[in-house]
């Protein structure tokens, strides 16, 4: 079996990784271009990029799958294997392929078609999500479903460590899909034609809104966005993240949601909410680095009264 691949963080890299040591044969890797980050804008190559170039596997990083569409053919692959790779695939490379193009996709399709799979399900307090291989058409992860395997998400499970655990799981259950396909004993179910959408996280979604967001909501939240862009709130001209919160549904002081009702070094921050109260354990000041709230009102004077908006 000769594979293309195309994909582009660490979620991807963990089902390439899987293909180059089972001994399947990786004509190429398509990623994107590389992209500058982090003050210095420096030109950061992906996780897919990096292990590609471990492996001296043929890299190709057009900004337009069009551009390579020759280069494609002459390839000749039996299979393309598309993880996270964040581009939608002509039905002309669709169709080359013997095998077809497959799919990986974290999460139980029709269920959260889209870009944040992972991050939709935790912010919505699903308590189980899963992977799919499916096989890929024209739409939107709209393809027919080769295998599926689900998993429970813990109520503290932040978007990071599932995406550590789906990554890994998918892996696996590629090998496992793969394998049935070479045998000609995949089974390719259609999709009901109703379906949830995981649209992109936007920046505008990381603003925490004390007067319309319960205990429970801001907990999901914080998790869903963890580690990717965090949720956030003002304290004065300060803009503070919050990276782990604890529900305390005891506390019911007669104050306007997002007061502080509780600030002691020893004892926790404590936030009132529209239904109760949470307990901040872990966030991040302004131009600072990420800490327990031990540490950080240690060397942050707030007092009880004081507002989060």
């Amino acid at each position: 079996m000769k594979i293309l691949f195309m994909g582009t963080p660490d979620f991807a890299k963990e089902s390439l990784e899987k293909l180059f040591d089972f001994g399947y044969e990786i004509c190429g890797v398509v990623t994107p271009p590389d992209r500058p980050k982090g003050r210095g804008m420096k030109m950061i190559a992906c996780p897919v990029k990096e292990f590609a170039s471990q492996k001296n596997l043929a890299i190709f990083q057009p900004e337009k799958l069009s551009q390579i569409k020759e280069e494609i053919r002459q390839m000749n692959p039996d299979m393309i294997v598309v993880v996270s790779y964040g581009k939608f695939l002509p039905k002309s490379i669709l169709q080359m392929p013997q095998y077809g193009c497959i799919n990986v996709h974290p999460s139980l399709l029709p269920q959260y078609r889209g870009s944040a799979p992972i991050q939709w399900a935790i912010m919505n307090g699903d308590k189980i999500t899963g992977t799919t291989i499916m096989k890929m058409n024209e739409k939107m992860d709209a393809g027919d479903i080769i295998l599926q395997k689900q998993v429970e998400i813990d109520p503290d499970e932040t978007t990071g460590e599932l995406w550590d655990r789906l990554s890994k799981m998918s892996s696996h259950l590629l090998l496992e899909a793969i394998e049935q396909i070479e045998k000609g004993q995949a089974i390719f179910t259609k999709q009901p034609e109703q379906y949830t959408l995981a649209p992109m996280i936007s920046k505008n979604m990381a603003k925490i809104n004390w007067q319309t967001q319960n205990s429970l909501e801001l907990k999901n939240r914080i998790r869903g966005l963890n580690p990717f862009l965090g949720a956030y709130s003002n304290w004065g001209q300060k803009k503070i993240k919050f990276w782990k919160i604890d529900i305390v549904q005891e506390v019911q002081q007669n104050c306007e949601p997002g007061t502080v009702v509780m600030a002691d070094a020893k004892k926790g921050l404590w936030i009132k909410t529209i239904d109760g109260s949470i307990s901040v354990l872990e966030i991040q000041g302004e131009n600072a680095r990420k800490m327990s709230i031990q540490e950080f009102l240690r060397g942050n004077q707030i007092e009880i009264g004081e507002k989060f908006v």
